[in-house]
């Protein structure tokens, strides 16, 4: 079914999600259909089935192109029975159909929007609501949400169930996270969409002797008070214009991006979102491999407050929901600056049928100041400015937004950053009541403290697939007759050799770092090629051992996690999440302490946000920035952009006045 010109990496098309949903519904009766009786199936996700890297190898050296397969995750909805697949798109038939006992899939995008048409017409919310003193239904807002199964109702955990919480705006178009209705939450049946109960309980509810503070959670201008606007009144900023008017320096063929040196491919999926593939950097004459897939496996949110609010507020973005299917188009808001390339990205919904994104990702290049520089007394000044290619995605998830940007670097730097914004979840406060859980941000209204942990999986092939993982740590040695004077610094790398010992964690004593060494070459100075991970951003867990949420996502435990590569280990806290008890990942797979020396790694790294909120966070949250950097270490000889060549002086200036001082 797919195009002779497709290339293996490149995602699933439109006809080819299509196709997928026609074999199944014909080998297996995979039927959506409407609620009731016979509820029909759901398509919970579709994606390529990415060939190996020995298929992928062949196939570049002029050899046959690999066959073309999708993997699915349905469910019947009368059964609640969960079904994995394998579907050939080159011989049109289904290779495997398997029911998965005991597990539920991703919650759909139709699903979160069924459940708001259900509680919004349902006249057990509505008395709710009317009890409340709420009447205008239109200002009410329902956010749904999945469970963990160890704060799930136990006698609903045999369904496939969500959660909600009620919020009421101050006025249509107003923030519909502003004003949360404390105490006020339904639980569902997703698959009978059909309420089982709804809770009611609390100082504000019908019964209640508290009435809800009044907060200003306003950030569109609009619904701004003037006295709060004429605060901090601004002078609008002068135009900042930048222009390439020749164009881009890169250039996008398809899916494959080149850019000074550099050669990747740029994928997504409904879980991870933008993935890239066969990042390569050209030295000399080779072609050289650094990375053969890096993307983001999983995004753990824990809300550290055990109130009735917030106690089953743990999101698995990733496995629960999936940064694909919450990916917004870039072409909403002024997301990128410059010389702008997009690419689309083609998702299903629970039908099958396929959409787009427009303008999924961005592509653009980004001046970054000074790359390199010396001021000589007699040759002078030589300076080189930086200037980096930024591949970027956004995502919605609910509340809060993550700005995804990778980044490369003309001296074969990889940088991974993520922004968050978007709005805090709050809580309103009876007078005098404690909120040690979260701070104060408006009238008797508190943000409750809460963690985002992201795992990326970092699938390295540093000069082919064959690589060791080696500590390194830098030490001050004692003084003593040859060291007299306290200064001797030394670094101790240790090779990691097995799964145990690669569970890692940072170490800011001993400024720890993990180089991804390949053993089996030596460079033209003596070194075996190696990238640098820098961990930057990293938290501490801060559970109990005992706690569910350490349970079910045993991977927030290290910073690092080193695994031989396993094409069926893609998700560190295990495939099905939502629902989940405990960890089906890495947890699981690393009991086996399997050797990871000189062979194909895969390197999971986990960093974030501890977010202690602040009251500068709302009513919108300005981003919060964390990052982390991929460095060459003895990857090259030398300086690898001393070729960058200058730029020209009459671009550095754009006025011939200057301040002098």
């Amino acid at each position: 079914m797919s195009e002779v010109h497709t290339h293996p990496l490149d995602p699933l098309g439109d006809e080819e999600f299509r196709a997928v949903a026609a074999i199944l519904r014909r080998e297996h009766g995979v039927q959506p259909a409407g609620s009731g009786p016979q509820r029909g199936w759901r398509f919970a996700s579709i994606e390529s089935l990415e060939p190996t890297k020995a298929e992928l190898a062949a196939f570049e050296a002029g050899g046959p192109r690999p066959a073309r397969r999708a993997t699915v995750v349905c469910f019947d909805r009368s059964a609640n029975a969960t079904y994995k697949s394998v579907v050939s798109l080159t011989d049109g038939q289904v290779e495997s159909f398997e029911h998965i006992p005991g597990v539920q899939a991703n919650f759909t995008v139709d699903e979160f929007a069924e459940c708001d048409r259900l509680l919004r017409t349902h006249p057990d919310v509505l008395a709710a609501l009317h009890g409340r003193g709420v009447t205008d239904i239109d200002l009410v807002f329902f956010d749904t949400w999945t469970y963990g199964d160890a704060v799930a109702p136990p006698e609903y955990r045999d369904r496939r169930i969500g959660w909600s919480d009620s919020w009421v705006k101050a006025a249509p178009g107003a923030n519909p996270y502003a004003r949360l209705l404390s105490g006020l939450h339904c639980v569902i049946d997703l698959n009978a969409m059909e309420l089982l109960r709804v809770e009611d309980v609390g100082p504000f509810a019908a019964d209640g002797d508290a009435t809800p503070p009044e907060v200003m959670g306003e950030y569109v201008p609009r619904h701004i008070p003037e006295r709060v606007l004429s605060r901090g009144r601004r002078e609008p900023l002068k135009p900042l214009q930048i222009t390439q008017p020749e164009g881009p320096s890169f250039t996008v063929d398809g899916n494959l991006v080149t850019w000074q040196n550099w050669s990747l491919r740029v994928g997504f999926n409904h879980r991870e979102g933008m993935t890239l593939h066969s990042v390569r950097y050209r030295d000399g004459d080779r072609d050289r491999s650094i990375a053969h897939r890096m993307s983001f496996a999983e995004m753990v949110v824990p809300y550290r407050d055990p109130s009735p609010d917030h106690y089953r507020r743990t999101a698995f973005d990733i496995g629960e929901w999936g940064l694909g299917f919450m990916t917004t188009s870039l072409e909403l808001g002024c997301d990128c600056l410059g010389e702008i390339r997009y690419l689309d990205a083609v998702l299903h919904d629970s039908a099958g049928e396929p959409y787009t994104i427009a303008n999924a990702i961005c592509l653009h290049e980004e001046d970054n100041a000074v790359l390199w520089k010396h001021v000589d007394h007699d040759i002078g000044a030589e300076v080189r400015r930086m200037r980096r290619l930024t591949l970027s995605f956004h995502v919605t998830v609910a509340n809060y937004e993550y700005l995804v940007y990778w980044r490369l670097y003309q001296d074969g730097n990889i940088e991974c950053e993520v922004r968050a914004t978007g709005i805090m979840v709050t809580t309103p406060l009876p007078p005098g009541a404690p909120n040690p859980n979260g701070t104060i941000v408006d009238e008797r209204t508190y943000a409750p403290f809460h963690q985002h942990f992201l795992v990326a999986r970092l699938d390295m092939d540093i000069d082919g697939p064959d690589n060791t993982v080696v500590m390194s740590e830098s030490y001050a040695e004692p003084i003593g007759p040859d060291n007299p004077h306290g200064l001797s610094l030394v670094t101790r790398n240790t090779a990691l050799r097995s799964e145990a010992e690669a569970r890692q964690d940072v170490n800011f004593a001993t400024q720890r770092a993990w180089k991804v060494v390949n053993p089996n070459v030596v460079t033209g100075i003596g070194a075996h090629p190696a990238y640098k991970l820098v961990p930057t951003g990293a938290i501490p867990p801060m559970f109990d051992p005992g706690s569910p949420v350490l349970q079910r996502a045993g991977v927030i435990a290290h910073t690092l996690w080193v695994t031989p590569n396993h094409p069926d280990e893609r998700w560190p806290a295990g495939e099905f999440v939502n629902q989940s008890v405990r960890d089906t990942g890495l947890t699981r797979w690393t009991a086996a302490d399997r050797p990871i020396e000189n062979t194909d790694v895969v390197l999971w790294y986990v960093f974030g946000i501890h977010h202690i909120t602040r009251p500068e966070d709302w009513p919108v949250m300005p981003v919060d920035v964390v990052s982390f950097w991929l460095k060459p270490f003895g990857f090259f000889d030398r300086n690898p952009a001393l070729d960058v060549v200058g730029t020209p002086p009459d671009a550095c200036h754009t006025s011939a006045t200057s301040a002098h001082h």
